[in-house]
């Protein structure tokens, strides 16, 4: 997910489930749930709850690179599966990552095994297996591309790339075997983590959402549906100019509710918005001093800026894999800012901590 201009906004949506037994995920991957995939330099993390001090369930990866700049860039995000935590901004982590290209190549390299000298097959070694030449590869290498259907290739481009790497050679490529070695290191520290089931994010432009007649219908049913239990009413100019909206209180506030609902219209399914420095999109009255709220860099003291934020319809989605019991998540919106300068020092091998605040859905049971 390229950075886009400042204009637009990119909306993020569930693209089928990432099953790792076709597909290879890599840090180049935007998804859902499943275990982070850390760029070749840097160490896996950890991060536990601020609140109750439990090890986080990953939620989401965004491929996120800067526009012009020589940085691979992810964020992470990482939530507290307590009942009473997931609501609650110290009951999540976001984590920013980078490293520049020639330090993949140079990962890569030092991942590479040496070649075996003075080995030899034998007659019988060979034969053995003559019969099965090829069949590995048909099994691994099936390539499918109808994961990246739909998706502009200037915004998103590693769903596509991911599954080559998986073809290409015959193990493992050299970034997925430094991730696969930092899994040996997990130990006893992830056992007790649950894990939610991966899913692909596709990524398409807001502006590109117009004419989703069902999506549409949706959206209306729901707003209808919330002026029912006591919402705002949108009222409707005559000469069918800008809508307004009464002022009578919904039982859950003012009305940035219903703006929010108007907002995602054009696609309630959305699980991810982003607009790096652009204004976001609350749910519910965020505090006077919002500004002040959001704490300065940690690494280089600047300011934040907003780049992305979590939607109501992800909660649906982070289930537990492997028919566990469904992790207790509950949220309306998690709000990621960034350092504005996208500081980073090379060589530090430590994602950076960033800053969310998460707003409690006034009406959750709407997007179920």
């Amino acid at each position: 997910m390229a950075s886009p201009p400042q204009e637009l906004t990119l909306i993020g949506l569930c693209d089928g489930e990432l099953d790792p037994k076709r597909y290879q995920s890599s840090y180049l991957v935007n998804k859902v749930g499943g275990q982070p995939d850390w760029l070749p330099v840097i160490s896996r993390q950890c991060p536990r709850c601020g609140r109750c001090g439990a090890p986080l369930a990953h939620v989401a990866q965004v491929y996120c690179p800067m526009e012009a700049s020589p940085y691979h860039r992810n964020l992470h995000l990482f939530a507290c599966p307590g009942a009473e935590c997931s609501g609650r901004s110290e009951g999540w982590r976001v984590l920013r990552s980078q490293c520049l290209e020639t330090e993949v190549a140079a990962a890569r390299a030092a991942s590479r095994p040496a070649p075996a000298q003075g080995a030899s097959l034998s007659t019988t070694d060979w034969c053995d297996t003559a019969d099965d030449w090829g069949m590995e590869e048909e099994e691994e290498g099936g390539g499918d591309d109808g994961w990246g259907g739909g998706v502009k290739k200037d915004t998103l481009v590693q769903q596509e790339a991911a599954a080559p790497e998986a073809e290409e050679g015959p193990a493992l490529s050299e970034v997925d075997v430094g991730s696969r070695l930092q899994d040996l290191s997990l130990g006893e520290s992830h056992e007790d983590v649950p894990v939610f089931r991966p899913f692909f994010i596709s990524v398409v432009e807001e502006s590109d959402l117009c004419g989703e007649d069902e999506d549409l219908e949706h959206a209306r049913e729901l707003l209808r549906e919330y002026e029912r239990r006591g919402g705002a009413v949108a009222v409707g100019e005559p000469d069918g100019s800008e809508e307004k909206y009464e002022k009578t209180r919904a039982r859950h506030g003012d009305t940035v509710f219903s703006r929010f609902m108007k907002k995602i219209s054009l696609c309630p399914q959305q699980i991810l918005r982003y607009g790096h420095g652009r204004k976001p999109l609350f749910i519910s009255e965020p505090p006077s001093n919002m500004a002040q709220a959001v704490s300065a860099c940690g690494s280089c003291g600047g300011s934040r800026t907003f780049e992305m934020q979590l939607m109501p319809a992800l909660v649906s989605l982070l289930r537990r894999g492997g028919g566990g019991a469904e992790a207790e998540l509950e949220f309306g919106t998690v709000l990621v800012y960034t350092c504005a300068n996208s500081c980073w020092t090379s060589g530090s091998g430590s994602a950076v901590e960033e800053f969310c605040f998460v707003q409690a859905d006034p009406d959750q049971q709407l997007f179920k």
